[in-house]
């Protein structure tokens, strides 16, 4: 049989009117070859070394172009072998169910099993942490950064930064997140002790206690958390798997229950993984607009993304300044360094009083580092190798899932991050699911931590932070064997409320 060969169009290609970034028109070609049956089901597609030659692009283009369609299921990696077709994703593992659920607030009990949770840490394989390992971070540069500081600055910690903080730093910031910001500047930056306290700040400066928070369902357990602790009450919010939260949802819940605030995120979702469209995002900031009602939005894994360029955030599209935008270094440099911001829109001068009083001001050294390295071109060079090795991680997780785990299982396909929500089928009790698995000493994240109410209780958060291995697969294959010796039925998310 003659081996398929791309067709390229290359002047086509290089004419430009087309406004997708190349290896994305190089994927959609693809793509399109394997929907046609031009490339079948099993067979190898032309090299990366090949694809260089015939589209005239450079090996970073061909290999965003693979990854991509990796991770979107077209294509899988052979040891040694090359990329082949592969069975699509949706003849494998379905996408999550979805029914509509009841919107009710309620308070949310700070649950003992959070700290059965981060206890559970020692000699545990951490396959529901939220955290990468070591490898993933620029550790030796950052390290010779600190020294360069040191060296340069021996007093740099003898004084406060205080609120908003780092100049320089906030400086980098904004030119990092121009596209994230919009037409706000460096003056509106305020540097925060890691996203949590830029969080909870932003919920203090526009509600009191008592109010209603609207949230996504799933959401982040840290967010629940918060509102709990804050004295106010979540009132969770049906979310699509793919496309967010109901906007009809959240309008009627605005009317029925009085929301004060709302707590969106809407890059790279905690759990779910998704990337809202850019519609959906001015949808929320012309709601937002149209209620006065105050938008907190978390973008800490947005520069996660696997998209070109970087998605924009709903505060891009906030003209009232009723978007208070929080992010972070976390994911990418290190939840060690602790070093977050806020874009916080009218309340600005309020955020700034309440870290005052709060921590007084942000810790120095990191501000510094970070600054430095951003100032260097290393963050942004940093971020290109991650987004391509968090791909290839997702993929290996998500076909280790399809082989291993109980038919009914179905899985997200996240659109950057590093986070899997695996629904198992509907009678396997995610809790007991957890309790088993420490026995064997992995620890995962059950689904009713990522609710208010209990929901999910047939749902995982797996982490793909790990650079793989065979005792990770090991793991998986240990996890799903435990879920496929419980009870199994039909998988749909369902209302426990």
């Amino acid at each position: 049989m003659q081996k398929p060969v791309v067709r390229t169009g290359t002047d086509h290609w290089k004419r430009g009117d087309d406004r997708r970034p190349l290896y994305l028109r190089v994927a959609a070609e693809i793509e399109r070859q394997i929907r046609a049956g031009t490339l079948r089901i099993g067979e190898r597609v032309p090299s990366i070394r090949t694809v260089k030659k015939q589209w005239q692009v450079s090996t970073s283009t061909a290999m965003q172009a693979y990854f991509w369609l990796e991770n979107s299921g077209f294509i899988e990696a052979r040891t040694r072998s090359g990329f082949y077709v592969r069975v699509p994703y949706s003849d494998l593992v379905p996408e999550p169910g979805y029914e509509p659920q009841r919107s009710v607030p309620r308070d949310a009990g700070l649950d003992v099993r959070l700290g059965q949770l981060l206890r559970a840490a020692p000699g545990c394989l951490q396959l529901g942490a939220a955290v990468p390992t070591s490898d993933f971070f620029p550790v030796r540069k950052l390290n010779q950064t600190i020294r360069r500081i040191i060296r340069e600055n021996p007093a740099h910690s003898c004084g406060y930064d205080f609120p908003p903080g780092d100049v320089e730093l906030r400086h980098q910031i904004a030119k990092h997140a121009s596209r994230q910001i919009g037409r706000g500047s460096w003056d509106e930056i305020i540097v925060t002790c890691g996203a949590m306290e830029g969080l909870t700040l932003s919920l203090r400066a526009v509600v009191k206690a008592g109010a209603v928070v609207a949230v996504e369902s799933p959401t982040f357990f840290g967010i629940l958390q918060m509102i709990q602790s804050l004295g106010m009450k979540p009132l969770e919010v049906r979310t699509h798997p793919r496309s967010g939260i109901d906007l009809d949802a959240l309008e009627h819940s605005i009317r029925k229950h009085r929301v004060r605030a709302c707590v969106i995120i809407g890059n790279c979702h905690n759990p779910l993984g998704y990337v809202l469209s850019d519609d959906s995002k001015r949808d929320l900031a012309d709601l937002s607009k149209q209620h006065g009602l105050p938008i907190i939005e978390d973008d800490l894994f947005g520069d996660l993304a696997f998209q070109e360029p970087r998605p924009r955030t709903i505060k891009f599209y906030d003209r009232e300044g009723l978007v208070l935008l929080v992010s972070s270094f976390s994911k990418v440099l290190g939840p060690g360094y602790r070093v977050g911001w806020i874009h916080a829109g009218r309340w600005q001068s309020t955020v700034e009083q309440l870290q005052f009083i709060n921590t007084v001001a942000a810790p120095s050294l990191p501000q510094q580092v970070i600054s430095k390295f951003m100032e260097s071109g290393g963050y942004e060079r940093h971020l290109r190798r991650v987004r391509t090795v968090l791909a290839a991680r997702l993929q290996m997780t998500s076909r280790a899932i399809a082989r291993y785990f109980p038919p009914g299982t179905r899985l997200t396909r996240p659109g950057g991050g590093f986070l899997l929500w695996v629904q198992l089928p509907r009678s396997v009790d995610a809790i007991a699911l957890y309790q088993k698995a420490l026995q064997q000493k992995i620890a995962v994240v059950p689904g009713p931590m990522f609710s208010a109410t209990g929901k999910f209780g047939n749902c995982l958060r797996l982490s793909c932070g790990l650079p793989w291995s065979q005792p990770l697969e090991d793991s998986l294959a240990t996890l799903g064997s435990i879920a496929g010796r419980m009870p199994s039925g039909p998988a749909v998310l369902t209302d426990t409320s």
